[in-house]
Formats: structure tokens, C-alpha cells, sequence
């Protein structure tokens, strides 16, 4: 369904994923350590006003394009066409232990979410848009942990298994003047926990449309 038209828009806390206007971009998405340094900080002061949470820790970040050309032999890498999302129930509060080892234990006694920061740079997302699933469709039986293997360990996150009651969001044409907020994880039980999310083929791109650029920058969000 095309969220845009959508009356409420979805919500972070009940779908979610939400929809914001935000033109922040990196100044040079390629430059690893400036990105780190000066775009993290902006995400994380996003995501403590769209949430509310005391303490933001941004962490990871991904650079993608849908032209096979500029990924070959870059940072880049392709979009996931795959419905997944990144945590599993038992991979959201290792990845607090395993960054924050220190006072893991004291953040975890209290609530904390996994939310992505998504949105497209150069040009709008005609081509290959991001699709989420509402997380109020999503039984705990559609879930199917999957591992994730790296060079240094292995991660888990959420497979699915198809269901005819998913209902399923994206935005068309998502502009660099736009961020989508994608929830992960979240260790409350009365408000969205985790969305199924994947690139999509949409039908209506215009033949001419220039490929699909984006970030994404990943955050853990602390409650008091």
C-alpha cells in the first residue's frame, strides 16, 4: 500500500516504521571515518526526537545502490531483496552486550529499541523503494531465526514465512528530503517490536529513472 496515503500514517510505535522530513545528509557518504564523526551524531539527535529516549548510540551504517556497476569493487552494496529485519529476540540485547560491554547489564534492566535510519541521497527513490511490513500483522509464528554470518561472529535476524494478514507499507518516490525510522527491536511488549522490511520491484518506475541511492544508520535508542 502506498503509505502516503494512509489515514493516520503509520507510527513508529504502532506500525512500526514512520515517515519524517529530514535533508540531513553526509557530506561524503564514501568518507567512512567523517561519516561516522559528523553524521552519527546528527542521526542520533533524530532519532532521541522522534522517540524520546535519553541516549542514542549510533553504530553501524550501510551505503547501497541499485546499478550493479557502482557497487562492483566499492563500499557500496546492492538492496536487500529479501523481507528480514536486521534483530532477532536474542540478537537485540547481544548487540548492547557486545558494543557496550561495560554497562550492558545496567541499559538492559531497562527498555531499549533497535531503529534504522533509512532514507535516499542524490535522487529520489524511484527505482527499488523500501517496502515495511505493519508489525501488527506479524505473529511470532512467522518469524524464522536466521544466522548471519561475519568474518569475526555470527549474528541472528528475522526471516519470514509468507502470510496473507502482512500488510505492507512503502512510500513512493521517497525524496533526500525525507528519512524513513524503522523499528528493529524494541524490549517493551506493548508497542511495535520488530517489522519485516525488503526492497521491492515497483511497476510504476519510470524506465529512465537513475538507480536507487541510500544510507542507513543503524541505532540503539535507551528509555529511562
Amino acid at each position: 500500500e502506498d503509505a502516503r496515503l494512509r489515514n493516520p500514517k503509520p507510527s513508529l510505535e504502532k506500525e512500526g516504521l514512520e515517515l519524517v522530513a529530514w535533508s540531513d545528509v553526509p557530506a561524503d557518504e564514501h568518507d567512512a571515518a567523517a561519516f561516522q564523526r559528523d553524521f552519527y551524531p546528527r542521526a542520533e539527535a533524530l532519532v532521541r526526537e522522534h522517540t524520546g529516549a535519553g541516549r542514542v548510540h549510533a553504530f553501524d551504517h550501510n551505503l547501497r545502490s541499485s546499478d550493479k556497476d557502482m557497487t562492483q569493487g566499492t563500499s557500496l552494496q546492492p538492496p536487500v531483496w529479501l523481507a528480514h529485519n536486521d534483530y532477532s529476540e536474542a540478537s537485540g540485547p547481544q548487540r548492547v552486550r557486545d558494543l557496550l560491554a561495560d554497562e550492558a547489564e545496567e541499559l538492559l534492566a531497562h527498555r531499549f529499541a533497535i531503529i534504522n535510519v533509512w532514507k535516499p541521497i542524490h535522487n529520489p527513490a524511484y527505482e527499488a523503494p523500501l517496502a515495511v511490513c505493519d508489525a501488527q500483522t506479524i505473529r511470532s509464528e512467522d518469524r524464522i531465526e536466521t544466522d548471519l554470518r561475519y568474518p569475526d561472529r555470527t549474528g541472528e535476524i528475522y526471516s519470514f514465512a509468507y502470510s496473507d494478514l502482512h500488510r505492507w507499507y512503502y512510500y513512493p518516490e521517497m525524496t533526500p528530503d525525507e528519512t524513513l525510522l524503522i523499528k528493529c527491536y524494541d524490549s517493551a511488549s506493548d508497542c511495535s517490536r520488530f517489522t519485516a522490511h525488503t526492497a521491492i520491484r515497483d511497476p510504476n518506475t519510470p524506465p529512465s529513472a537513475p538507480p536507487r541511492q541510500s544510507i542507513e544508520v543503524r541505532t540503539l535508542a535507551f528509555f529511562d
